[in-house]
């Protein structure tokens, strides 16, 4: 891609681990200047901020809560203190918690639609307003195939998935008067600490569903990212790509 985000601003939460670590580092290697927010793991904040040294462009951890307007707030006016703007949002930032719904804590519930769906409006209605001015920017948002097809013990995640899916849709339609493009990247089974915790009986069943007969990795889901987040995409928005090796 070369350096197509040179001198960027690009805003990733849930920045410095698996899917969103790859995004961060993928914008940093082609110059931009990526805030990576995070909510509370120091130590892969560093790391992340480490692998970066050396890349045309750098990753600056913020820790913060973006399920609350506060810490969205605090996230969006830092990465705009310099220019006034920001040209890339990318909402990663979400937590699992399966279970059957039938034995689902009204805790676990609560928990996953706080952490995946309030950052979505938070960061984005902040982020709108860095980009409004300039009638220009992209949004990108992380959802998965559970949200999509259903997945079994996952039906606060998959609600909270799909949401992001129609969320996406509608604010694409809002903000495109303003120049500012709205998609979704829906991944598939991901190699990263998150699904690191599965059975592995459920892993090879995933990749037998799958046509690639494999999971995928975080630089593959982030590829789609920047894609989307590109001017080679600029007549598209309202879209979700689904990056799954071919399960749904």
């Amino acid at each position: 891609m070369g350096m197509e985000f040179k001198d960027s601003i690009i805003i990733v939460t849930g920045g410095t681990r698996g899917i969103g670590r790859a995004v961060s580092l993928a914008f940093a290697r082609e110059g931009a200047t990526v805030f990576a927010a995070y909510l509370s793991n120091d130590g892969a904040a560093r790391t992340a901020t480490e692998e970066a040294v050396g890349l045309p462009g750098t990753v600056t951890p913020f820790k913060c809560d973006v399920s609350t307007s506060e810490g969205a707030s605090s996230l969006i006016n830092a990465a705009a203190a310099a220019s006034g703007h920001i040209d890339v949002l990318v909402n990663n930032a979400g937590i699992i918690r399966d279970c059957y719904l039938a034995m689902m804590s009204e805790e676990d519930w609560d928990a996953v639609i706080r952490s995946n769906i309030n950052p979505l409006f938070h960061c984005c209605k902040w982020g709108l307003r860095k980009m409004m001015g300039r009638r220009s920017g992209s949004i990108v948002n992380i959802s998965s195939i559970s949200g999509v097809i259903g997945t079994q013990g996952q039906t606060n995640y998959a609600a909270s998935k799909g949401a992001a899916i129609s969320f996406t849709k509608s604010l694409a339609r809002e903000a495109g008067p303003m120049g500012i493009r709205v998609n979704a990247v829906v991944a598939g089974m991901i190699a990263t600490e998150m699904t690191a915790g599965l059975k592995q009986d459920v892993v090879e069943q995933v990749v037998r569903r799958s046509s690639l007969g494999r999971i995928g990795t975080p630089e593959e889901v982030a590829a789609a990212v920047l894609f989307l987040a590109s001017e080679r995409a600029s007549y598209i928005t309202g879209q979700s790509i689904i990056v799954d090796g071919g399960i749904v």
